[in-house]
């Protein structure tokens, strides 16, 4: 079974950000933002594990 999984990158302005890829056929489901440092990236990530489960959804269409 795959599991989802993040990936830090560095762009080609030098700055770290992370893709959440999902477990089934592995697209992107998730970007973040630039940071300036990879510790900060990291960082991200955890944020995005603690917060995650109780994050609410906010239609912004209508």
């Amino acid at each position: 079974m795959a599991f989802p999984k993040f990936e830090i990158k560095k762009s080609s302005n030098g700055k770290f950000y992370f893709n959440l890829r999902s477990k089934g056929n592995g697209e992107i489901i998730a970007t973040s933002e630039m940071y300036n440092y990879k510790q900060s990236c990291k960082n991200g990530i955890e944020a995005v594990k603690r917060d995650a489960p109780f994050a609410q959804v906010e239609d912004l269409t209508s």
